[in-house]
């Protein structure tokens, strides 16, 4: 009911000030499991498609976004809670395996769930190498996978920005894919991988980077630091 609320709140709002355009949105199937696999640009995704998506969309999200202290955290929770978010502990490991059954558990329910398969926000625009936990989903529930492509977010909420600029916001959703083979097979899954990361770098025309964004970030962290070492 909260997500149904706050969706109804949103859309008048996200249509007037943000004048969506979106394209394909009828590649969404109507019923079944469907994993949405889009590009990862800001915050500000997780708030724009699911709000042209006529399924509730449910994102694994960080379990920090529902643990943080006082009032704010309350409010992030409570938000995000609202957007349908559930939370995960993606931390590596058997916490990874536990998110990949929840994932699981709610394509088996035939619901449709929202992955950004880089992991993370890219940090500087570039479509990043996707994670292979997409792929095992696929293969395991069955599900189709749409990818999506998200256009001008980072403008409209850059990182680090509470209140987003006011322009307008386009989305691209490509045909579905399916695929079917050996969820444990590692050459596969990345192969499956890269296909789908493949068809979102063509639908959005970013440059790809054949490396992890988080390790992008790292890099990025430590060239900062080491260049206030410099100058100090």
């Amino acid at each position: 009911m909260a997500y149904r609320l706050l969706k109804s709140f949103l859309i008048p709002i996200l249509t007037l000030l943000f004048r969506p355009k979106v394209t394909g949105l009828r590649n969404v199937p109507h019923t079944g499991p469907v994993i949405i696999a889009s590009n990862h640009l800001s915050f500000s995704d997780s708030i724009f498609m699911p709000l042209v998506v006529p399924r509730k969309v449910t994102f694994l999200a960080k379990s920090e976004y529902f643990t943080s202290p006082g009032i704010k955290g309350f409010i992030k929770k409570i938000t995000f809670i609202a957007l349908g978010q559930v939370p995960v502990d993606r931390s590596g490991g058997r916490r990874s395996e536990a998110a990949l059954l929840t994932g699981l558990s709610l394509l088996g329910a035939g619901d449709c769930i929202g992955i950004y398969p880089e992991g993370t926000r890219s940090p500087d625009g570039r479509l990043y190498k996707g994670r292979t936990g997409i792929a095992r989903l696929a293969i395991e529930s069955g599900a189709a996978i749409v990818p999506v492509a998200m256009f001008n977010t980072a403008e409209i909420q850059p990182t680090g920005q509470v209140v987003p600029k006011v322009r307008r916001v386009e989305m691209i959703f490509g045909e579905p894919m399916y695929f079917e083979g050996d969820s444990s097979d590692l050459k596969l899954l990345r192969e499956i991988t890269d296909r789908i990361m493949n068809t979102i770098g063509a639908i959005s025309g970013q440059e790809y980077v054949d490396m992890y964004a988080s390790d992008a970030k790292s890099l990025l962290l430590k060239k900062d630091v080491d260049e206030d070492i410099e100058e100090e």
